[in-house]
């Protein structure tokens, strides 16, 4: 059985493919349509068909089509069900709720067999939070938060407050979080909670007549200190991001609750120092969150809750590497370099490739490495990733300042096999696919200075041998040459472009 789901139409389109219940290819738009293609009514086609392709399959042998929707089911999605007709004539198309979609993304890519499910974004079919219990291969809906009562709308708010811009920075807030105490953190409280009724954002620390600055009012400047719609200070911006970040850390433990094993999902998800601060809280003993949190997740979700909703079945197969996108023979990328007309080395075994990056590396060269096939989400876990030898002191301000472009207060993750990561780093569980962070030991902190974020923490990204040999492999050939088997990771892509998908993109991005 050939299930496609598809998520994310309105922001981060994407598409997934079950085999007979296997999650077997997950392909997001803008990596596939970056440089080529043209768009088709909102429709992620191109990715579709990278997906299809990928799974051996064709339209036509799609039985299901299972759409995340964004919007409630009155508010249009009759038309796109009578638009696919068009591109799967038999395939049964299927609407999921945005926050089932989450949930089903979350737990049944989970290991576990029940689980407390918890998703938060900034809006879906008007609610922007959801609370599940899972059975089985049931999720049973226990409580809903609407909007406009949304974490995921305050922190977006700050972004614009702090400069950066709403609905593509949070992230940064969270990483300049790490810089400064949360001495506002009672402010963000007071926003957030009602005695007696847990999450309700207070519009009165709003105004709705005010553009631009998340839209807070005076009274929140005269909370913070400030005159009305002053400009934040430079020395107040980490302050207030830590504020921010320790009371949205305080409300998700609150409407989590405690228990076995808890899965999260929904854009908050992609917040690794809240995945970490609930790893670390001890009200759950396991925690697992869905890689790509946000809403290109969706559509593995809405494949696999077709696969257990629509059809009933009852096997579940939980997802095992993010590695799900698009790969190039060696054929293919010989034929794209031969075009740019460039001059190349064919390195025919594995230890010639091995051998030739730790040789570049220890010339404290920056290498972009390209491999397998392309990681799915906003994480590159050794497959489309830039790296850089930790050893070298202008790594960080190299990678920083003239290759990404970006802040200082952003960091790059360290990856390390997963066997050798507690030698170096206080792990986080959920380190295999870097949606967590972890903390330098003490012996090390001098080492990975350049890497380290406030309070020793780092991002740590495990590598595991069986999901990715041939980068846990130069992990293991670089530590053997240097004595320290850690390299730095970030994502090989620039200036705000997605993530490299073909040899072609790769080529444009290197140079």
């Amino acid at each position: 059985m050939i299930i496609l789901g598809i998520g994310g139409l309105l922001k981060d389109a994407a598409c997934a493919i079950l085999k007979d219940g296997e999650l077997v290819a997950a392909v997001e738009q803008d990596k596939v349509h970056a440089h080529h293609g043209t768009a088709h009514a909102g429709l992620p086609l191109e990715a579709a068909r990278a997906a299809l392709h990928l799974a051996g399959a064709k339209a036509a042998d799609v039985q299901t089509v299972a759409l995340a929707r964004p919007f409630p089911e009155r508010h249009g999605t009759r038309h796109l069900h009578l638009e696919f007709r068009d591109h799967f004539p038999s395939a049964r198309v299927v609407s999921v709720e945005h926050h089932l979609a989450h949930a089903a993304s979350a737990y049944y890519a989970s290991p576990f067999e029940n689980a407390t499910v918890l998703t938060l974004d900034n809006a879906g079919d008007f609610r922007c939070g959801t609370l599940w219990r899972a059975e089985g291969v049931e999720l049973h809906l226990e409580r809903e938060v609407s909007y406009p009562d949304s974490l995921g709308d305050l922190y977006s708010r700050v972004t614009e407050l702090l400069g950066f811009k709403p609905g593509a920075d949070e992230h940064k807030v969270q990483w300049l979080s790490t810089w400064g105490e949360p001495a506002f953190a009672g402010v963000f409280r007071q926003i957030l909670a009602r005695p007696g009724v847990g999450l309700r954002v207070d519009q009165s620390w709003f105004d709705a007549d005010r553009g631009g600055n998340g839209g807070f009012g005076a009274r929140f400047y005269e909370a913070i200190g400030l005159e009305d719609g002053a400009e934040i200070p430079a020395e107040l911006r980490p302050v207030l991001a830590a504020s921010l970040q320790r009371a949205t850390e305080e409300m998700v433990m609150e409407l989590a609750g405690t228990g076995e094993n808890l899965c999260l999902a929904g854009g908050l998800g992609l917040n690794a120092l809240l995945v970490a601060a609930l790893e670390k809280s001890g009200l759950w003993k396991k925690v697992f969150v869905q890689p790509a949190a946000g809403n290109s997740g969706t559509a593995i979700g809405a494949a696999y809750q077709a696969w257990h909703g629509t059809h009933g079945e009852t096997r579940r197969a939980p997802m095992t590497t993010l590695c799900l996108g698009p790969e190039s023979s060696p054929e293919q990328i010989k034929k794209v370099l031969e075009n740019c007309k460039l001059r190349f080395q064919y390195l025919l075994t594995t230890d010639e490739v091995l051998s030739a990056a730790v040789e570049q590396l220890q010339a404290e060269k920056i290498l972009a490495w390209m491999q397998g096939r392309m990681e799915f989400g906003p994480r590159a876990l050794g497959n489309r990733s830039i790296l850089a030898s930790p050893l070298n002191p202008y790594s960080t301000e190299n990678l920083n300042v003239f290759i990404k472009h970006r802040e200082s207060f952003r960091k790059f993750a360290a990856s390390v096999p997963a066997e050798l990561a507690g030698e170096y780093f206080e792990v986080g569980q959920n380190a295999r696919f870097l949606t967590t962070v972890g903390r330098v030991k003490e012996a090390h902190r001098k080492t990975f200075e350049s890497a380290v974020l406030g309070d020793g923490l780092v991002r740590v990204h495990a590598v595991d041998a069986g999901e990715n040999p041939l980068f846990h492999k130069l992990l293991h050939a670089w530590g053997r040459k240097t004595g320290l088997p850690v390299l730095y990771n970030t994502s090989f892509n620039l200036f705000g472009d997605p993530m490299v998908c073909t040899p072609r993109d790769a080529v444009r991005s290197f140079y």
